[in-house]
């Protein structure tokens, strides 16, 4: 198997609302989008993130009422301080404060629209 690309496609109530953060905030392109629908890209991040509505007829049936929750989109940033410094600039709220584990992780957490967990994380240590 030869992978050429990655991409997580979450399902939430209003895909539109999630892919305009990721654009506003995460500096995220949208590279396609439909009704329904939205698929963005960094050339930096190693992934596409993909959004979904919830419902949309074209996902098989037992996915269609199923919504990401439970999980979190973690991204590897250069300078945590000056993410967290800047996304509180924007208003964006901080759900989870700047956290420094004992295993050297150190990271904070905010959500999107549709509640989507998304975590600035560095390593110290």
């Amino acid at each position: 198997m030869k992978i050429t690309s990655s991409a997580i496609s979450l399902t939430v109530p209003d895909a539109a609302a999630s892919g305009a953060f990721l654009a506003d905030h995460f500096g995220f392109q949208v590279d396609m989008q439909a009704e329904g629908f939205v698929s963005l890209s960094r050339e930096d991040a190693g992934m596409n993130v993909i959004y979904l509505n919830q419902g949309l007829p074209t996902m098989p049936a037992d996915q269609r009422d199923l919504t990401a929750s439970g999980l979190i989109v973690a991204f590897v940033v250069d300078d945590l301080e000056g993410e967290l410094a800047r996304l509180e600039a924007e208003g964006v709220e901080i759900t989870m404060p700047l956290t420094v584990e004992e295993w050297g992780e150190r990271a904070f957490q905010v959500r999107d629209p549709n509640g989507v967990v998304l975590q600035l994380v560095d390593w110290n240590g």
